[in-house]
């Protein structure tokens, strides 16, 4: 068996743990979504694409290890595994796509590799314990919305390969207390840092060329950097 399909375990609200042979090389959607019981899912090294919805809403899950043979993570793969505290993402991955890991609210770290180069939108949405993120020099694009509601983060540093902060990407970011703009960023889109209520201080290069509308609306902290 190459494959577990699409919705082989779905609802499988007993479940509690699951061995996934090694010939296995793709997680299908909505494989084991609302699966709310189950606890730990080790994933086999020729694994190569988890797919959309594959571990949706695993409220229990606390740990998950993700080989480096996955080049995918897909959209809202692990969307709402509210028990998850760590993910270690292997140097293989190369895009962690849309809602991916979004209300993982007990999610305090993520290590991202510079494999990647892409984090779609609403990838870490909702977040509410996530405290750091370092996002390597490899990311070339950051969806709108990717961070939003991180209640948690205090600090981010941005690649120098990005060149525009997208939508909401951090609206709502509560304890954020200082960005550094890099040289490579030319456009801050609308609502970037909206509501980031703890921000102090900005520092913005004078290679930018657009501050759209609200980008930091309610910064009702901001002191000096604009």
């Amino acid at each position: 068996v190459p494959a577990i399909g699409e919705s082989v375990f779905n609802f499988c609200t007993s479940l509690t743990t699951v061995a996934i042979p090694d010939s296995i090389t793709s997680i299908g959607t909505f494989a084991f979504n609302k699966c709310v019981s189950l606890l730990t899912v080790a994933i086999p090294v020729n694994v190569i694409t988890i797919c959309d919805y594959a571990f949706l809403e695993c409220t229990s899950l606390t740990t998950v290890a993700i080989p480096d043979s996955v080049t995918t993570i897909g959209s809202a793969a692990f969307n709402s595994c509210r028990s998850l505290t760590t993910v270690v993402i292997p140097d293989s991955v190369i895009a962690i796509g849309d809602y991916a890991f979004e209300n993982c609210i007990s999610l305090t770290t993520v290590a991202i590799p510079d494999s990647v180069t892409a984090i779609d939108a609403y990838a870490f949405d909702g977040c509410t314990s996530l405290t750091t993120v370092a996002l390597p020099d490899s990311i070339t694009a950051i969806g709108g919305a990717a961070f939003e509601d991180c209640l948690s983060l205090t600090t981010v540093a941005f690649p120098s390969s990005l060149t525009t902060i997208r939508a909401r990407t951090f609206a709502g970011c509560s304890s954020l207390t200082t960005v550094a703009i890099p040289y490579s960023i030319l456009a801050i889109c609308d609502y970037a840092f909206t509501g980031c209520t703890s921000l102090m201080t900005i520092a913005i290069p004078s290679s930018l060329t657009a501050i759209r509308e609200k980008a930091f609306a309610h910064c009702t902290q901001v002191s000096r950097g604009l």
